[in-house]
């Protein structure tokens, strides 16, 4: 493989990565935990091979995805990173031989939504989610209502944060589907995602929709190095079960009985974890960038259960990909019913020689989406019939096009009737238009009435028009009109999330903003070559973005929503770093890599690690994510983990202190 192809592979798997983490966080998985590691380990594997390849932005250098956490953010005091998983003993053993003479702690692994607890002076000060590890989103009034278990005060003074997770218990799962057959939740584990982000918490305590916090960690300034859950139960909070370990047959122990225990809990897991005991001992430990080395998650192996293969369909996604959908007899794996399950693409089809009537194994690995692993051939009948590719959009009859290596399908047509409305809701929601005031439901009937064919429709709604609609009233009406006008001033990034371009995430969007597009009119004109000339856009996804602006149904919706008002020029948030006129330093026209924690040279007070990267590029410099060949200088903080200076040790990249990078920003005017 050329370093070309090698870099284009690298920068549309760190794409995927990006994609499905923000997928993951905000409830709405697509690939099962074993697939999405794969694409972790493939990119590893290939940064290794080939350690000239240049990322601006590695994910696999932070726990986070750009651009994820919608809403009203908060910085954590704390990153809430990932945990370090193994499936092996060989990979537990090395952990447990990693501190020698410590004791350990294994509790549950629970499948919920991760929160960050903070109080002041007794008093609940806010409640957020995990986010992207670095900014969670706020959630404080809707997690007093919809979160139980959940202290509203806590007898201890100046600032504490207690960690957990929010669950949904099986039995409030199983009560809430069975009390609505009509609109079930598809897994507790979606469904406390859904019920935290739901615009109603007050119609979610009416259904009986709640969530139970489970509290696992502790900050407050004299915690000491006792039992952290005694502390938190005492505190008033419910702790999972906690199973001391002296050493690593201890461990092993534990693991086994938490999982003889699982059908048991009324709770979702996924493993266990495993921590060093001493609270000292797991700071002492310290974090890389994207874990903790003081605790591991051990994954269990995933439930599997055999079914039949009765029927595959394709329905068709908003941006076009038609996915091989299974229908299966009804069977029970993973704490729930299963009557359809994925096939993930054509590729793994064919690969697997899957057919209908097949004696199939059904997996949920992670506790999350059904799939099909694999067929039983043994039993084959002769009867089974091969899975049939469509060759036109099961919707709209349009000639499919194949593409990437899953040898996807896809439906062009920007006007089949199954993607126009998955469309709408996508342009309505909180990452691009946040039009809060409108609906679901009421999308999809505006669309099946006619009112709503396009985004630019939105913005011809009137209060006297949806008052005519039955349960719609004067207020409702009046809500979802002011909503709408709010999101005529949504800009380019958020435009071009909206409009569903295929191939071009939310990361995409802010890259285009950044390389200095004004108005979404000047990247509709740009050609390929000019998008993949862009730092971190391939060669796919630049031919992507010019098919698709290409196109002149999107040209006339372009025009449609600049003559309804809406606002689609890059907003200044948005913008490129513009270089101050400094003076020379060694930063100006370097490229320079920042790790580690920084603080103010006068004050001690932290300083954000994207505040110093701003001065940096304010200075002059340009600003990368990974150490490659092309780096000139890394910047290190306090507490940097060893992968990128022992890089910049073997590339020779020379390696300074943020007391000499400090010193250089004050020299270039901007201290």
């Amino acid at each position: 493989m050329t370093t070309t192809d090698a870099q284009r592979l690298a920068q549309d798997l760190a794409a995927q990565i990006d994609r499905h983490r923000g997928l993951y966080a905000r409830g709405m998985p697509e690939l099962v935990d074993a697939d999405y590691d794969a694409l972790e380990e493939e990119l590893r594997a290939l940064l290794a091979a080939h350690p000239e390849l240049e990322l601006a932005d590695n994910p696999l250098e932070r726990p986070w995805a750009p651009e994820l956490v919608p809403g009203q953010t908060i910085r954590h005091s704390r990153p809430m990173l990932s945990l370090e998983k193994a499936t092996s003993d060989a990979q537990l053993e090395a952990f447990c031989a990693r501190f020698p003479g410590q004791s350990f702690t294994v509790t549950p692994k629970l499948d919920g939504i991760s929160l960050a607890v903070a109080y002041r002076d007794g008093a609940l000060e806010y409640v957020a989610t995990r986010g992207d590890g670095r900014d969670g989103e706020r959630m404080t009034d809707k997690a007093r209502l919809v979160v139980l278990g959940l202290a509203q005060e806590v007898d201890l003074p100046g600032r504490v944060e207690v960690r957990g997770e929010a669950v949904m218990l099986q039995s409030v799962w199983a009560a809430y589907n069975e009390a609505h057959p009509d609109r079930p939740l598809t897994n507790p584990r979606n469904a406390a995602a859904g019920t935290l982000v739901h615009k109603s918490p007050e119609a979610c305590v009416a259904e009986g929709r709640t969530l139970r916090f489970f509290a696992f960690d502790l900050d407050e300034p004299d915690l000491g190095d006792g039992d952290v859950s005694e502390r938190l139960t005492r505190l008033g909070f419910e702790a999972p079960d906690v199973f001391p370990a002296a050493d690593l047959d201890a461990v092993r122990a534990a693991i086994a009985e938490i999982a003889s225990r699982r059908d048991g809990y009324d709770f979702g897991i996924d493993g266990a974890v495993v921590r060093l005991a001493s609270r000292r001992a797991f700071v002492a430990a310290g974090a890389n960038t994207a874990a903790p080395r003081g605790a591991l998650a051990w994954k269990y192996p995933a439930e599997e259960r055999e079914t039949i293969l009765r029927a595959v369909t394709w329905p068709v996604g908003k941006i076009g990909r038609v996915v091989p959908r299974a229908q299966v007899d009804p069977v029970f794996v993973g704490g729930t019913t299963v009557t359809y399950a994925s096939l993930h693409n054509p590729r793994l089809v064919a690969e697997r020689d899957i057919r209908v009537g097949d004696t199939v194994r059904i997996m949920r690995r992670g506790d999350v989406i059904p799939f099909i692993s694999g067929s039983v051939r043994e039993r084959r009948t002769g009867d089974e019939q091969p899975i049939v590719l469509p060759s036109v959009c099961p919707s709209c009859g349009t000639e499919l096009v194949v593409r990437g290596t899953g040898e996807e399908l896809w439906c062009e047509n920007l006007q089949c009737p199954a993607q126009a409305v998955r469309r709408l809701i996508h342009w309505a929601s909180r990452h691009a238009a946040d039009m809060e005031g409108v609906g679901t439901t009421w999308i999809e009937k505006l669309a099946d009435d006619g009112a709503l064919e396009r985004p630019s429709d939105f913005y011809a709604l009137t209060a006297e028009r949806l008052i005519g609609y039955e349960r719609m009233g004067d207020t409702l009406a009046t809500a979802m009109v002011a909503s709408i006008d709010r999101s005529r001033r949504l800009g380019l990034r958020r435009a071009l999330i909206g409009l569903a371009i295929p191939m071009a995430s939310e990361g995409v969007a802010k890259r285009l903003c950044l390389a200095g597009f004004e108005r979404l009119e000047e990247i509709a004109e740009a050609s390929a070559e000019q998008l993949e000339a862009i730092r971190d856009i391939g060669p796919k996804v630049a031919q992507s973005i010019s098919a698709y602006f290409g196109r002149p149904e999107v040209r006339d919706e372009i025009a449609a929503l600049r003559a309804a008002g809406v606002d689609l020029d890059v907003r200044d948030e948005d913008r490129p770093v513009e270089a101050a006129d400094a003076a020379d330093t060694p930063l100006k026209g370097a490229t320079v890599v920042v790790t580690g924690a920084f603080a103010d040279p006068d004050s001690g007070a932290k300083v954000a690690r994207p505040a110093v990267v701003r001065m940096l590029e304010q200075a002059g410099a340009t600003s990368a994510s990974s150490v490659s060949a092309s780096t000139t200088i890394l910047i290190a903080g306090d507490n940097v983990g060893a992968a990128k200076t022992d890089k910049a040790a073997k590339l020779g990249v020379e390696v300074v202190g943020q007391d000499q990078a400090w010193r250089w920003l004050a020299e270039a005017g901007l201290r």
